[in-house]
């Protein structure tokens, strides 16, 4: 058996193939650099990487496609799926270690600690008195999306004395109110009543751009947003305008339309702006998790079994598995 990765994963989840499968590490993002050892391929694993439909028809061997974490914008699971090829993800491995992670840049930005830490190293202990600094009790946190990771940043903020109000086309209102969260039907009205909005939907084509000029300037001045979920969910170049001019407080992202951004992307370069390089979920932790999860269940696969969870679970539909067999999870 052969796994390539684009990426290696950590060594804990390496470790689980000691004997099994052969394994390539290629360290470049785009499988069609080497199809050459494509051609034989039982599983790709891919990280912050691409599986495009000229990758998987290009290889005639491959049974499975791993991605390390919950989004699968980056694998073109349509062509994938028609070929019978299940796409492994990892929910839940990393809900605890992205939420956090929303909530450590509502603290930063709340306490704008990045801009005093650089205006202090530069000597400008007044900085102090800049009067963005305040207090998260008794603040609305409005969550776009009350999946697993949006429930925990749900419970998180609770925990801080915060209201939680919640936006999600796919609960109903009984349910969203169940997990103790306001629940709003227009996620426009959401935002206008929101102190600090954290974005925990997937990148659709519905769900694009759904942050945009209008739903910016719309929000409260003293408002915060922050994206730990995909780039192009908020409109970058609306983004950095609303932050030039006021509209609102400060923004908090992990991820990028273009990743990773060059560094004069004008999103770099803007104030009231804290950034990471799309390390939500690389906490130690969530690595081993994720790791560990995705070659366990492309192992699965990989021998012929079913294995729960994958992106699209019609692919289950097509003639290769009709006599297969669900696997222990």
């Amino acid at each position: 058996m052969k796994f390539v990765m684009t990426q290696a994963v950590c060594p804990e989840g390496l470790q689980m193939l000691d004997g099994v499968a052969d394994v390539y590490v290629a360290d470049n993002q785009d499988p069609n650099n080497y199809l050459d050892e494509m051609k034989d391929a039982d599983a790709l694993i891919v990280r912050i990487a691409k599986c495009d439909g000229h990758t998987i028809e290009n290889s005639p061997n491959l049974k499975v496609i791993g991605r390390t974490g919950v989004g699968y914008d980056s694998v073109d699971v349509k062509t994938a799926t028609a070929h019978g090829i299940p796409v492994v993800i990892t929910p839940g491995a990393n809900n605890r270690s992205v939420a956090e992670h929303a909530v450590a840049m509502m603290f930063a930005l709340s306490k704008n600690l990045v801009e005093a830490q650089q205006e202090m190293c530069k000597g400008n202990w007044e900085i102090r008195g800049a009067k963005k600094a305040f207090e998260l009790e008794g603040k609305t946190m409005g969550i776009l999306g009350l999946g697993a990771i949006g429930r925990e940043t749900a419970k998180i903020c609770e925990g801080c004395g915060m209201k939680v109000a919640a936006y999600d086309p796919f609960l109903s209102k009984e349910q969203v109110e169940g997990y103790g969260a306001v629940y709003y039907e227009n996620y426009e009205d959401l935002l206008k009543v929101s102190d600090v909005v954290s974005i925990h939907v997937p990148l659709t084509d519905e769900t694009k751009n759904m942050i945009s000029k209008k739903q910016l300037t719309e929000m409260k001045k003293t408002a915060l947003i922050i994206n730990c979920s995909r780039g192009g969910i908020i409109n970058e170049t609306d983004l950095v305008e609303a932050l030039k001019a006021g509209e609102i407080a400060g923004a908090g992202t992990d991820v990028f339309c273009s990743e990773p951004p060059k560094t004069d992307d004008p999103l770099l370069n803007c104030p009231n702006l804290i950034v990471s390089p799309h390390s939500a979920a690389q906490t130690r932790e969530a690595v081993i998790k994720m790791a560990q999860m995705c070659v366990k269940g492309c192992l699965a696969v990989a021998e012929g079994k079913k294995w729960p969870f994958v992106a699209d679970k019609s692919v289950y539909d097509h003639e290769k598995w009709k006599d297969a067999e669900w696997s222990e999870v």
